[in-house]
């Protein structure tokens, strides 16, 4: 079950149907989604009407992983998972966040990322805890860095772009929430 969680200024809530049209919005948007699997412009919005149904039907349904609308001040500005990675080469949970666009520069990703890494470590025991990052995203890499995720590998994609794992450790620099 997905618990809610709070951290100074978020509020990390399972979604709820109302949800909708913010979720797809989030990943629609060319700035945010952008960093969303292949983006906007390879993904039409039905797919993402679609993964937004798989949330309740699959996710929550059979209680495979956390996955959190985000929210500041009641308003919806985001997106939160802590999961298995699907990647083939990393096994572990990795943390997955997403922010509307107009509230980037507030400071939510570092908090908002951090809520996450503790999370993983206190409420699911985990010892290390990743994130995998397009290295053309600038803002997630210095997010992490600055609460003491390290650059582990770099993955090269098929399509010729690079995927950066980090790793939080436990015992590492301390995530502050």
């Amino acid at each position: 079950m997905t618990p809610e969680l709070r951290t100074e200024r978020l509020v990390l809530t399972p979604y709820v149907p109302a949800d909708e049209d913010d979720f797809v919005g989030l990943f629609q948007d060319a700035a945010s989604g952008q960093w969303f699997w292949d983006g906007p412009e390879r993904r039409p919005a039905a797919e993402d009407r679609a993964l937004f149904g798989r949330i309740f039907s699959m996710i929550y349904a059979e209680d495979r992983f956390p996955v959190w609308a985000v929210r500041h001040e009641g308003r919806f500005i985001g997106h939160a998972e802590v999961k298995p990675s699907p990647e083939s080469w990393l096994n572990g949970h990795e943390i997955v966040y997403g922010l509307t666009a107009n509230s980037w520069g507030h400071g939510f990703g570092t908090e908002l990322a951090a809520a996450l890494t503790a999370y993983g470590h206190d409420a699911l025991h985990l010892t290390e805890v990743h994130a995998t990052v397009n290295a053309e995203n600038a803002r997630s890499l210095k997010v992490l860095k600055k609460i003491g995720f390290v650059h582990t590998k770099d993955v090269r994609e098929d399509d010729g772009s690079t995927t950066q794992l980090l790793t939080h450790r436990v015992g590492s620099d301390s995530v502050r929430v």
